[in-house]
């Protein structure tokens, strides 16, 4: 799926299907990079894999099966140490950047705080990721050569979807670790759309469903509601909706999350097929204006 070669010739994504498309899902993957550029490594004062814990680790592969369909698809290279493309421009610690103001950026939010923002900072019991302080100019580099390139494209195929087929739907694809709850099973799918702000309910329940009819336990919105994805992309007064999919890494990594089972993997992809085929017909036998209107 992901492209492996030399971080410096790999792009900052790649599209499938995007140009012209037929369809109207969209599937989004913004945490799947695991190149590691030279210079990233050269400035990290933890180990590769220490960044790797970062990742959505091979969740690309699970697009796979959507991708041969025809699904559109986006798949971002850049690891999300180099740059999180699910914040915003501003989501930012200023502290960790040199030459930038407090006042240019937002007020640190929960995420920041700890540690994530739109260059993450720190990790768990890793601590402190980076050496020293990134300079202004990388920062506004990564921006421009990554982040806004990655939105711009989603938005530009989305309108192009919204025009052709009159109406959108953005899946933005990602996995987690585990969750481990005192009481009660834990969900291994979780769906979000913001609480109803990027989709329509139907959307979001149709898709716990088609986790929960394969035995999965599954939950909307807890603990992940969806992110700047969704907040940018979604919006459903527009017939543009956005849902946000994550995935358990248990249930296409190995024991310890590192790589992928192939018998697993090839499992999960086609019930992801079958998922974003089932959205699709909702979609198609909804009434939606034409693009003339």
């Amino acid at each position: 799926m992901m492209a492996e070669c030399e971080p410096d010739r790999l792009p900052s994504f790649t599209g499938y299907g995007l140009d012209d498309p037929a369809r109207p899902l969209l599937i989004s993957i913004p945490h799947s990079g695991r190149v590691y550029p030279p210079d990233l490594l050269a400035r990290s004062r933890v180990s590769p894999s220490i960044l790797q814990r970062l990742e959505d680790r091979y969740v690309d592969l699970l697009a796979k099966a959507a991708i041969d369909a025809g699904f559109p698809c986006i798949v971002a290279h850049r690891p999300r140490a180099w740059i999180d493309l699910n914040r915003s421009e501003r989501e930012v610690d200023a502290a960790m950047i040199e030459g930038l103001n407090a006042d240019e950026v937002d007020p640190p939010n929960a995420k920041v705080r700890g540690g994530l923002g739109l260059v993450p900072r720190w990790l768990g019991t890793a601590g402190e990721l980076w050496t020293g302080r990134l300079d202004r100019s990388e920062l506004d580099r990564r921006i421009a050569e990554d982040h806004r390139p990655y939105h711009r494209r989603i938005a530009d195929v989305l309108r192009a979807m919204r025009r052709r087929l009159g109406c959108a739907l953005l899946l933005d694809l990602h996995s987690m670790p585990s969750l481990r709850y005192p009481a009660g099973a834990a969900p291994r799918i979780v769906v979000g759309d913001r609480f109803g702000r990027s989709a329509s309910s139907r959307l979001a329940s149709l898709l716990v469903e088609q986790a929960r009819q394969e035995g999965w336990e599954a939950a909307l919105n807890h603990p992940y509601a969806g992110g700047y994805v969704l907040e940018r992309h979604g919006n459903p007064a527009g017939h543009i909706q956005a849902l946000q999919l994550e995935v358990d890494r248990g249930l296409y990594l190995d024991a310890l999350a590192r790589e992928p089972v192939t018998e697993a993997v090839n499992g999960m992809a086609q019930w992801l097929l079958r998922a974003v085929a089932t959205l699709e017909l909702e979609l198609t036998e909804q009434s939606w204006p034409n693009a003339a209107e």
